[in-house]
């Protein structure tokens, strides 16, 4: 197979989710500049370790900006780990709208994300990310399609759409329990792709300025599967712990 199959939902899961979640005083032409630092134990994206199984601990970074009227706009950076000694880090440049559905109540976010990975360009990918959410007092539901808009993670016809459900609750003012259930389908005329489950459990609480994050990520991916049959390790069932400051 290949030496590195998957990298993206907060080291935890990519911390993209529109720079709407960063507006604080930081204002330039009609917007806002945030971002965010976390420190984390792993780096899991749809249930896949991406430090070989926590092999190291994981600094990302994001930094955008957000336009009052719902455009942004940044870039997210991540070490990480794979078989292939050229991917170290990943930098993810992304653009997108985030809005309300008239006046329903129901917010979607429209985003391309691409992913590049310096020394080893030929793993580069985009995905198109649209989500629609909506809050029910405490609880909030997020609906993620995903589908790679060219070759997924530059593997010669292989294409990609992830489905994901994302569900909150805030359980306090500073303690929110939230979680992910998905499918990624991974498909090629030649039947050698293979998809698979992934879900993550966790809770997320603020203390003295930082974000703190718990979390457990499981997938359906075992020894019989085409792509990670021979990496199952990168999937078993894991614990996160992530620490973040926003800026």
């Amino acid at each position: 197979m290949m030496n590195r199959l998957i990298p993206l939902t907060l080291g935890l899961t990519l911390p993209l989710m529109g720079m709407a979640d960063e507006i604080n005083d930081n204002r330039i032409a009609g917007g806002t500049i945030g971002g965010k630092l976390t420190f984390a134990t792993d780096y899991v994206f749809r249930g896949e370790s991406e430090t070989q199984d926590g092999k190291v601990p994981v600094v990302q970074g994001t930094l955008g900006w957000t336009h009052d009227n719902g455009w942004y706009l940044g870039a997210f950076a991540s070490n990480i780990k794979f078989q292939d000694p050229n991917l170290e880090i990943v930098t993810a440049p992304y653009f997108g709208k985030y809005g309300e559905i008239g006046n329903s109540g129901f917010q979607y976010d429209v985003m391309l994300f691409a992913y590049l990975y310096p020394g080893a360009s030929y793993s580069n990918y985009t995905e198109l990310w649209l989500r629609v959410s909506k809050a029910f007092d405490d609880l909030n539901l997020q609906v993620e399609i995903t589908p790679t808009l060219d070759d997924w993670f530059g593997v010669d016809g292989w294409k990609g759409v992830n489905y994901a459900l994302h569900p909150s609750y805030q359980l306090a003012a500073n303690l929110t329990v939230s979680g992910s259930v998905g499918y990624q389908d991974l498909y090629d005329a030649d039947d050698a792709a293979e998809g698979w489950g992934h879900w993550n459990l966790g809770v997320n609480t603020q203390y003295i300025g930082l974000d703190f994050d718990l979390r457990y990520h499981g997938s359906t991916v075992d020894k019989d599967h085409k792509v990670y049959g021979t990496q199952t390790l990168i999937f078993d069932d894991r614990l996160v712990f992530g620490v973040s400051k926003r800026f």
